[in-house]
């Protein structure tokens, strides 16, 4: 058989295979928030299911080019990213035991008022949709140039197989899926590395020396992913969700842990970047590497693509599934639940015919949502109701700047590809804290 029909049959197979198993959620609380005969998720269970949640098939792709355009420097550059599990770890953690708050939306509610509230909500509704597409289409690629018939097939299958067993058990599902899916991928990034390394003319000495350590090659996207992961994080409801579903102290645990792996993961998978970077590859590094290893290990790259984008879309549908019944009170009904996935689903499919691009899905809604870094930094200091809307609606503004490549070139002080995220970020942020400060001052 020709490639693409072990590819067809690999996200068939593997589809169906995890709709049988996923449990079915007959409450409330199973679909909603993944509590089963009142057993809570362990830390183990916890850890890998934040590190396949968030090592979604963009993330590998991105991590894979980046090791490909920047060496080692461009993996850590990514990585750089999961510091955002530390700090949503740390400050949810002071949220629930310090504040008594049980959701972002008590607390957010509860301190800024129900406008505020509405705001995030259309916030993290936008992010959830950014997530469907920009995982999709990485599959999509796999099987036919962009806009090719097998490119839409490919997408809407898969589509249309991860939103069967996510109706079936809701968060439920997507945590219990998350388990299988993390020993797929832990297995099958083992074997690929194995093949690499295994090659005569690589080894790890051309990894670590692979990067140069400077603005120009990486370093930019690294200081920016840093900054954003101080806002990042809260506005992401797949990750959020799950730190108010177990304890607070198997919640920090888990978090921390999910810091340190999850970066390790994506460091370990820019190697196949790297790869490509010695081996003079052009296009998609993780594509290209794997059709010059041949059958087997393109299948085994498309296959951990299909179980990180499997992951994340389940847990984005759970996610918007939860935020309009539970969230925004709109019915706890499962039907109307279940609903609400079809939704988010159709939507998220639409920017795919908009030729977007997969890197810009993380680097321009963290920048919109940098306003969000003083509201859980400074969670515990009395300040004004306004101050929410000054600091988010600034983010918001330096994002579209950033869009619209307006931000003025004397103020950015590094030069290299990402300087101008770096440094719409350093300002945004400065601005954003100047503001949401300022009513307090003025208070005192």
């Amino acid at each position: 058989m020709s490639i693409i029909n072990w590819q067809w049959i690999l996200i068939i197979v593997s589809s169906l295979v995890l709709f049988l198993l996923s449990p079915l959620a007959k409450t409330a609380n199973q679909f909603f928030k993944a509590v089963n005969q009142k057993k809570r998720p362990s830390v183990l269970v916890l850890t890998g299911s934040l590190i396949i949640s968030w090592i979604f098939a963009k993330s590998i792709t991105n991590a894979a080019n980046l090791g490909l355009s920047f060496g080692i420097v461009g993996g850590i550059a990514y990585a750089g990213y999961y510091l955002s599990f530390a700090v949503a770890g740390v400050l949810i953690y002071k949220l629930r035991v310090n504040g008594g708050y049980y959701s972002i939306h008590h607390f957010l509610t509860s301190k800024f008022g129900t406008g505020a509230m509405a705001l995030f909500s259309v916030l993290i509704a936008i992010r959830l949709f950014n997530e469907v597409w920009s995982n999709t289409m990485v599959i999509g690629s796999y099987f036919g140039e962009q806009g090719s018939t097998d490119y839409f097939g490919a997408i809407i299958l898969f589509t249309l197989l991860t939103l069967a067993y996510a109706i079936k058990g809701g968060l439920s599902s997507s945590i219990f899926t998350d388990s299988i899916q993390m020993v797929l991928f832990s297995i099958l990034l083992v074997v690929i590395l194995w093949s690499l390394l295994s090659v005569e003319t690589f080894s790890i000495n051309d990894v670590i020396s692979s990067g140069t350590w400077s603005f120009e090659l990486g370093l930019n996207l690294f200081f920016a992913a840093i900054i954003q992961s101080f806002s990042y994080p809260f506005h992401d409801p797949v990750l959020t969700d799950r730190a108010f579903i177990t304890t607070p102290k198997t919640t920090r645990k888990s978090f921390l842990w999910a810091s340190f792996l999850g970066a390790f993961s994506i460091i370990l998978f820019s190697i196949i970047g790297i790869y490509a970077k010695k081996q003079g590859f052009t296009g998609q590094a993780a594509v290209e590497v794997g059709k010059a290893f041949g059958l087997v290990i393109l299948l085994i790259i498309n296959f951990i693509m299909i179980t990180s984008a499997a992951s994340t879309l389940d847990s984005t549908f759970s996610s918007f599934s939860k935020l309009l019944a539970i969230d925004l009170k709109v019915s706890k009904n499962l039907n109307f639940g279940r609903i609400s996935m079809v939704i988010i689903a159709v939507l998220g499919t639409l920017p795919i015919l908009l030729n977007a691009d997969i890197l810009s899905a993380t680097t321009i809604s963290g920048t919109m949502v940098i306003g969000l870094t003083p509201i859980f930094l400074f969670w515990n200091i009395k300040t004004h109701k306004i101050s929410f809307y000054l600091s988010v609606i600034c983010g918001l503004i330096f994002g579209f700047i950033l869009v619209l490549d307006l931000f003025p070139k004397a103020l950015i002080l590094t030069n290299g590809k990402y300087a101008d995220l770096l440094w719409v970020n350093v300002w945004g942020i400065l601005s954003c804290i100047i503001l949401y400060l300022i009513p307090s001052w003025i208070k005192k």
